[in-house]
């Protein structure tokens, strides 16, 4: 069996962007460097793919054992749907120059269901586009789909005890949709083998299709000489007497508090759900008076044990029955202290006694009641802190945003004690700085 032309993946590259699939056939070495973070993406997908598998099992897998062996696949799939084989994994197809290969396909009362499994918690419109490619193919292959099915999590599941991997997972029907897809699907197939064929770079601007549906891989060179333009966004204003008024509705003492969470795309807590981000770390700066000594106080988990409960009653002894909890961007730790109550309801009164205590201090900048231009239209700590507050800066930490402190987290159980403990302090580092920087935030603003 030749080499195909185009596969799902590459077929979307296509559809995304013509120059995205051209860099990638042939030249790949422009790619971007691929981060630890988004390797850690690409493994939880690998992982979910094969828990899936034991929804249905019993199945042959016909998985490849590498990228180029995906023939001998598609001729394992043949041998297993002649031999009477009800469930295959990895199904394996070929028409015109396209292969690919479907999660999981099961014959059930001699009728074929396709299922591409997605660790995601409900269908995106790429995933019905891929879908529709594959349903060509199979159709065009001698394979009569009853059914296509887009297996992701249940977002209402639960964890309780061990994974019940049949309600983990939820399938939706995307046959109605890939049906209209496939005379789009034979033009534009079409269209990009011809573009593979002449090996001639399309020219093609870049835009915001470099980040839709998925971030491209070829950014740094696509970009590269790109001039940005410098955009007017106005001169400095500052709104004194709305500021007062913000100022003044603060209660002594202050706390400046700040979660870090970790989301598992399978919930490995107990009541926690598929992608759920747990807080697993807090900063918590402290000004008992107008006068008084900074304080600072923290909490973070050791990674291994669920460390919700203990978040909750350390927090709960940290900012005591009043005085006023400053966050920068209410409803993420609004959130978080939600999600606490509704898996730990025994807690549930003292953590909306702390909920009902939050002001955003995001929110004299969010209303351009302190604008600066360099704040580039954006009311990010990240932005205002460098204009504000120059002397501190992110640059300087091992960890400098939170992705990276999410992914450190999750991976800490699995490293040396010695490479634990350089993780610990690189996490109460990047916390500890988010806090502080609200602190000198709010100075900034007093003085005004």
């Amino acid at each position: 069996m030749a080499k195909h032309q185009l596969s799902k993946s590459t077929f979307m590259y296509g559809v995304q962007c013509p120059l995205r699939l051209y860099l990638h056939k042939f030249r790949p070495e422009l790619k971007n460097p691929v981060d630890e973070d988004q390797e850690a993406i690409f493994a939880t997908g690998t992982n979910v793919g094969l828990l899936a598998q034991s929804v249905f099992p019993g199945g042959v897998d016909v998985t490849p054992p590498d990228a180029y062996s995906y023939p001998i696949s598609a001729t394992k799939t043949l041998e297993a749907i002649k031999q009477g084989v009800k469930i295959i994994y990895e199904a394996t197809f070929y028409y015109d120059d396209i292969m690919c290969a479907v999660d999981i396909l099961v014959n059930k009362k001699g009728k074929w269901y396709a299922y591409e499994v997605k660790s995601v918690n409900n269908v995106k419109p790429q995933h019905k586009m891929d879908a529709a490619l594959q349903y060509y193919v199979l159709k065009n292959a001698g394979i009569k789909v009853e059914d296509f099915f887009i297996m992701h999590f249940n977002k209402e599941y639960v964890k309780r005890g061990e994974i019940e991997v049949d309600k983990l997972f939820t399938s939706t029907s995307v046959l109605k949709d890939i049906l209209e897809f496939q005379e789009f699907i034979q033009t534009k197939s079409s269209e990009l083998k011809k573009l593979l064929l002449s090996k001639k770079e399309p020219k093609i601007e870049p835009g915001d299709h470099c980040s839709k549906p998925y971030e491209c891989d070829f950014t740094n060179h696509c970009w590269k000489n790109v001039v940005e333009e410098k955009i007017d966004y106005g001169k400095k204003a500052i709104d004194k007497k709305a500021i007062k008024e913000f100022v003044d509705s603060l209660e002594y003492p202050l706390y400046y508090f700040d979660f870090e969470t970790v989301g598992y795309a399978v919930p490995v807590y107990d009541e926690s759900r598929p992608y759920q981000a747990v807080p697993f770390q807090y900063s918590l700066h402290i000004q008992r008076s107008k006068n008084s000594d900074l304080e600072h106080l923290y909490f973070l988990g050791d990674g291994i044990n669920d460390p919700r409960e203990a978040l909750i009653n350390e927090l709960i002894s940290h900012v005591n029955d009043k005085g006023t909890i400053l966050v920068w961007f209410k409803p993420f730790e609004s959130g978080k202290l939600k999600d606490l109550a509704r898996d730990y309801p025994k807690y549930e009164e003292k953590l909306y006694r702390i909920l009902d205590r939050i002001i955003d201090l995001m929110e004299p900048f969010k209303r351009n009641h302190y604008y600066d231009p360099r704040f580039e239209g954006s009311a990010s700590i990240k932005k205002v802190m460098p204009v504000l507050i120059p002397e501190l800066s992110y640059g300087d930490l091992e960890i400098q945003e939170g992705m990276a402190a999410s992914t450190a987290y999750a991976n800490i159980k699995e490293q040396p004690k010695d490479e634990q403990m350089k993780i610990r302090q690189a996490l109460l580092d990047y916390c500890h700085l988010d806090t502080l920087a609200m602190v000198k935030i709010l100075e900034k603003l007093i003085k005004l």
